[in-house]
């Protein structure tokens, strides 16, 4: 199974409290930065809620 790089590129600042919750347990600190995250229904659940304030890349 591949892993995520999940990249925040919009802040989370004046943004729902979820959302701003999500980006946090995502380990999203800053715009521009990057972790990395398995693949799965949870991580997926998480991405589409805050679908707009990031870019999602597979690696392998």
């Amino acid at each position: 199974m591949a892993d995520l790089k999940i990249t925040l590129i919009h802040s989370a600042a004046h943004r729902l409290p979820k959302q701003r919750k999500i980006v946090q347990a995502l380990g999203l600190k800053k715009v521009n930065s990057s972790v990395v995250h398995p693949d799965n229904e949870a991580t997926r659940g998480a991405l589409f809620q805050i679908a707009h304030l990031i870019k999602v890349e597979e690696v392998k």
